[in-house]
């Protein structure tokens, strides 16, 4: 077939992806091609001390979105798009949605970026047995409890954003159990909530006079592959305004942007791995086995099939860099030197690696937020030197970017040092690795593992959305979603593979211990400077 063809015969799969600053919808053909895609670029608000979005914006954000999606198809394929295989929503993980009787939202929506709900994850993670962190959806279920906020005995619905999409678009109240994990705690065995923490959550809300339980409220899980609903004429004409879009199309379970990484990177098998790293980074590691004890610097989520995943998760990535770049770029304009953004990255990057491994004792601190992590509760960005340290710009690049993954180093040291974790290969994807190899090449130190950068990782999370929901339409009799995506979708895809270079390894190790002995200087420049 040519891609018109397959268009016109519905032979694709669409994903679209809400992301922070970004939603962004994919098309791709049986084999995970991309053949068209459209955008829209939106920004959180912080309104009465929350980070939030109105449900206007949503809705305008995907109009505009698939609109795009649209154009792209007509003026490549002279097509109008009005029908696809299969449809997956994804967006940004966790967060607070609540809707009463008659679908109504209760409060405003809260975004993973909340970190308002900490005593109440404080208290559940002792309840459970089980580390809990403060942008997880129970935690702020919870927080609202112990705020005594009015509109808790309303609630009959509590979802996540792409819960919420999904539920509008099919009617179906249903999450993807990669997603589910973030709202609370998985059992890998039942491919459902833990029972015997529901059991104690259900207390709290008894105990609270609340006259629902967890399960009443949650979405149904469902793993990938399962269907999850089709798309009715209601939803239709909230995507398509236009009437062009057909109705009756099968969706997929929704799943967060950590399961559509792991998927977008194929990295679902147990001993796999992805990085994600821009804005922030998190590293999701497949598990063989439970952890012998929660870690505070640890989640517990899972896979779009329900296998247990470590997930380190940082608040603090390169923001930090790109602030430095951006001095560079302003030297270069004041020198009268002619230089684009991305040579300057390209440029530097590079400069970095003629560096000392250990970056000459220089020292950086990348947080521009605050970091959990490394329990600094306020951001302030640093770069420290003895008058001993070799201070040049070589090391100087280098040990941002060191800094870059230090606190992720700091989190998977846990896993594979003190719980003996073993990860085989890892896949890089974000803004970090778009310059050639440097990322790359740092990040393999610092974990101590190989590092592939592929090109289709960087399609992101509708591209993995999109899969899922081809998936979901085209998965063969006892295909798992593993054997899926590495015989059917990477089968012959390019990627760039870095083990570790032993002199980087020390190197960062020697960094990374420097990194942790000077992390009081942070935390009292969170007291000294406000």
């Amino acid at each position: 077939m040519t891609n018109a063809e397959k268009i016109e015969s519905a032979k694709t799969a669409l994903g679209i992806e809400l992301g922070s600053t970004r939603i962004k919808a994919v098309l791709i053909d049986e084999e995970g091609r991309s053949l068209a895609a459209g955008g829209h670029d939106w920004e959180n608000k912080y309104e009465n001390g929350i980070w939030t979005y109105e449900l206007c914006d949503v809705w305008a954000g995907l109009q505009h979105c698939y609109a795009e999606l649209k154009r792209d198809v007509q003026a490549k394929y002279g097509k109008v798009l009005k029908r696809v295989g299969s449809i997956g929503i994804s967006a940004m993980m966790h967060g607070y949605m609540v809707f009463d009787e008659a679908g109504e939202l209760l409060a405003p929506f809260r975004t993973w970026r909340n970190n308002n709900a900490a005593p109440a994850a404080e208290k559940l993670s002792a309840l459970f047995g089980f580390h809990i962190p403060a942008r997880w959806s129970v935690a702020h279920l919870y927080q609202s409890i112990l705020n005594g906020e009015e509109h808790v005995s309303k609630i009959r619905f509590q979802t996540t954003l792409e819960g919420y999409v999904h539920w509008k678009l099919t009617g179906e109240k249903v999450i993807g159990i990669g997603e589910a994990s973030g709202m609370f705690p998985i059992d890998s065995a039942t491919r459902d909530y833990h029972a015997g923490m529901v059991e104690k959550m259900d207390g709290i809300l008894r105990d609270s006079g609340l006259a629902f339980g967890l399960r009443s409220i949650f979405p149904r899980v469902l793993a990938a592959g399962e269907r999850a609903g089709v798309l009715t004429e209601a939803g239709a004409r909230l995507l398509d305004p236009t009437g062009d879009l057909q109705a009756g199309i099968l969706l997929c379970p929704p799943e967060g942007d950590a399961g559509t990484g792991m998927v977008a990177t194929n990295a679902v098998r147990p001993r796999t791995g992805n990085v994600s790293a821009g804005t922030s980074v998190f590293a999701m590691i497949v598990l063989e086995r439970e952890l012998s004890k929660p870690y505070d610097e640890i989640d517990l989520v899972t896979t779009p099939v329900g296998d247990p995943v470590g997930m380190v998760h940082c608040n603090n990535c390169t923001s930090d860099l790109n602030g430095w770049v951006g001095l560079f770029e302003e030297f270069s304009a004041l020198a009268g030197i002619r230089v684009t953004k991305a040579q300057l990255y390209d440029m530097l990057y590079h400069a970095s690696e003629e560096g000392d491994a250990d970056c000459g004792g220089l020292l950086a601190y990348n947080y521009v937020s605050n970091e959990h992590i490394t329990k600094v509760e306020e951001g302030r960005p640093l770069f420290v030197r003895t008058a001993e340290s070799a201070f040049n710009l070589k090391n100087f690049m280098r040990a941002h970017l060191y800094a870059a993954l230090g606190a992720l180093k700091v989190g998977c040291d846990k896993l594979l040092r003190e719980e003996g974790v073993r990860v085989d290969a890892i896949t890089g994807h974000g803004g970090l690795f778009k310059t050639e190899r440097v990322g790359q090449r740092y990040l393999a130190a610092a974990l101590g593992a190989p590092v592939t950068v592929m090109k289709t990782a960087g399609e992101g999370g509708a591209w993995g959305s999109a899969i899922l929901a081809a998936y979901t339409c085209n998965k063969r009799a006892g295909e798992t979603l593993a054997d899926y995506l590495e015989n059917r979708i990477f089968a012959g895809q390019e990627g760039v593979t870095l083990v570790p270079d032993q002199t980087d390894v020390a190197g960062f190790e020697a960094f990374i211990e420097r990194y942790k002995r000077g992390l009081p200087i942070v935390r009292e420049a969170v007291k000294s400077m406000e």
